[in-house]
């Protein structure tokens, strides 16, 4: 998943949390107009700037009600043409320069709902036009209703070295109403197959405060989910995103938050996560040693990206721009030659701080403590209450901090 990324245990984005906390103006720009401006500045001049890739696959099997990502149900007759428009966007932002990725993720959306042939299409032509000396991960994306053992097998052949399986629940009831179209044994089922297929980099996402959901069964999805002994485990707590059908139900009171509740679980994540050997290094995330993603941490601490695909975002300097959100606009564009892009934003010093400290506090490693010199009041009051912490030239959050991370991150953006 590109930036938005999900960031727990809320998830907000690195944009949801500028559009939250930050009273800053954004610009949205023609795209020829933004082309005119390369002339000076060219953010596609990427061989120097760029070590990490995402790329988006919008289609789906099925669509989730709880999803705020740009998805569309899969067209098997658009997918052909799709992929060869990723392909000459990569070519278009190569045009300038060489592309050397120290990580790549393919997310959406379903990556795996793409046939053998396509990923191998699609895969491939990244293979071939990207210089790969430096990559140290590569990510794909996968749904258990979309797995097979020969697609696992490609995939790894093509030099894929770590899968994101989206697991969510061991509940088939809590499955049903998160609308996903596999069940708890072909989760497991799917795990094991990319195990057989050599994958030793994996990761489970999970997702606890849903409807209806008890401690009982987030436990023993817990549970469960250490007995696979995956690599690396997410763990999101639900929101209820605008234009879902989740957010509807919601807003009619069919659900409802509670937000202890939600707390409760997080703890019981931290304890049971870091029980097992599970190292907390982001408010969402746990790794195994040596397991963390290379990817997420690379948004987390303020590189340069760059988003392929429909909706997908890139920050490149002091730019940030999304993709037009519509996969057959996006095709037709870069096949004839015009650019994907559908607004920019000129990122301020203070855009880059705020995100900077709100995005970095929640990781383990926390910030550098020079970015908060003119927060001493809020910073002292933080330390006083145990929520926040000065480590290695560092203020980082405490456990008790950690779920608090959204009323800290406020107080300093």
């Amino acid at each position: 998943m590109n930036v938005p990324v999900r960031l727990g245990p809320r998830h907000l984005s690195i944009l949801t949390y500028s559009k939250r906390f930050l009273d800053s103006a954004r610009k949205d720009n023609d795209a020829t107009e933004f082309m005119k401006k390369q002339a000076n500045h060219n953010p596609t001049r990427l061989s120097d700037a760029v070590r990490q890739i995402y790329v988006h696959i919008p289609f789906c099997a099925r669509i989730c009600p709880y999803c705020a990502f740009y998805k569309e149900l899969l067209d098997r007759s658009q997918t052909d043409r799709f992929c060869d428009g990723l392909l000459r966007e990569l070519d278009w932002h190569q045009r300038d320069g060489q592309i050397a990725p120290v990580a790549i993720y393919f997310g959406g959306g379903t990556p795996t709902a793409l046939t053998i042939s396509q990923l191998k299409l699609l895969i491939g032509g990244f293979r071939d036009r990207l210089d790969l000396s430096q990559l140290v991960e590569w990510t794909v994306e996968a749904n258990p209703g979309s797995v097979s053992g020969r697609k696992a097998e490609t995939l790894r052949e093509l030099g894929v070295n770590r899968i994101s399986l989206g697991v969510q629940s061991w509940d088939n009831d809590l499955l049903g109403l998160l609308g996903r179209e596999h069940n708890s044994t072909q989760a497991g089922e799917s795990f094991r197959i990319f195990r057989a297929a050599g994958f030793s980099n994996i990761s489970i996402d999970l997702m606890f405060g849903l409807p209806g959901q008890t401690q009982e069964q987030w436990r023993t999805t817990l549970d469960k989910t250490i007995a696979c002994r995956p690599d690396h485990i997410s763990t999101y707590c639900l929101t209820y995103e605008e234009d879902t059908d989740f957010f509807l139900r919601h807003s009619r009171g069919e659900f409802r938050s509670d937000h202890d509740t939600e707390a409760e679980f997080f703890e019981m994540t931290m304890s049971i996560l870091e029980n097992a050997g599970y190292a907390q290094y982001e408010i969402s995330n746990y790794a195994r040693p040596g397991f963390e993603s290379v990817h997420n941490r690379a948004y987390w601490t303020g590189e340069n990206y760059l988003g392929i695909g429909p909706s997908a975002f890139s920050t490149i300097g002091q730019q940030r721009w999304q993709n037009i959100a519509n996969y057959s606009e996006y095709s037709d564009r870069l096949f004839s030659d015009r650019s994907p892009i559908a607004s920019v934003e000129d990122l301020t010093a203070a855009i880059k701080r705020a995100e900077r400290i709100a995005i970095g506090l929640r990781t383990r490693d926390g910030i550098p403590a020079d970015l908060l010199d003119s927060f001493k009041t809020e910073t002292n009051e933080f330390v006083g209450l145990g929520l926040l912490q000065r480590r290695n030239g560092n203020f980082a959050l405490t456990r008790a901090g950690r779920c608090l991370a959204d009323s800290v991150a406020e107080a300093f953006v």
